[in-house]
């Protein structure tokens, strides 16, 4: 079941990933307070959004790895490699439309919340490690003994404020962002997590019914 997992978790990191190149194209609407910080780093400095994305994922891990080790796995660093050089090689196509007018661009933006809203819940429910914000957010909460929605309040607004003042995008969609995700993600990743639990489950009967 181990490839099941591993293959769902690939399977959500790259639908993850379409949905937040869905977001960059639309990011005259706003976009994610950590993709905002990628973007506005990408503006001053160049190299890549995907580049951002790794580099920032890294010190992350890092960050995680000093407070509290359990939070980051090999799964950890899977998705932030491969999340950063989809999200790049999904730009390099540029098959989607850019700027256009606004009832279709924020169809399309919205499209792209909701596509990583299936993709997040999709590659957690493999569990093969928490991402790198999540870990380093959970970890944080361990630290301090505040509470995770305190601590990821806190961190991606200070996110947001850092990507505000380097010049990233904010706009009204960077503040519905986590009301319209977050539902997505958590009954996706119910349903995924529920279904890869009965597999496993009658595998392993299976097994035990083979051997008796």
């Amino acid at each position: 079941m181990i490839y099941a997992r591993f293959g769902l978790f690939l399977f959500g990191l790259l639908v993850f990933s379409f949905g937040i190149t869905v977001t960059i194209k639309m990011q005259h609407l706003g976009i994610h307070p950590w993709d905002v910080l990628n973007v506005g780093l990408y503006n001053i400095f160049g190299l890549s959004i995907g580049s951002w994305n790794i580099i920032i994922g890294m010190i992350l891990i890092a960050i995680a790895l000093i407070l509290d080790r359990s939070y980051v796995k090999l799964g950890t660093i899977i998705n932030v490699i491969f999340i950063g050089a989809f999200v790049d090689f999904f730009l390099w196509l540029d098959f989607l439309p850019g700027k256009t007018n606004i009832v279709f661009d924020f169809i399309m933006i919205m499209t792209g919340v909701v596509i990583m809203g299936i993709g997040g819940g999709l590659y957690n429910a493999a569990r093969l490690g928490a991402g790198p914000r999540d870990g380093f957010m959970l970890s944080i909460s361990d630290k301090t003994g505040a509470s995770i929605g305190k601590v990821r309040i806190i961190t991606e607004t200070s996110v947001l404020v850092l990507g505000l003042l380097i010049g990233g995008p904010v706009f009204i969609v960077t503040f519905i962002f986590t009301f319209v995700q977050s539902p997505i993600f958590q009954y996706v990743y119910v349903k995924c997590d529920t279904l890869m639990n009965n597999l496993e489950r009658k595998v392993v009967e299976r097994r035990q019914h083979s051997i008796s």
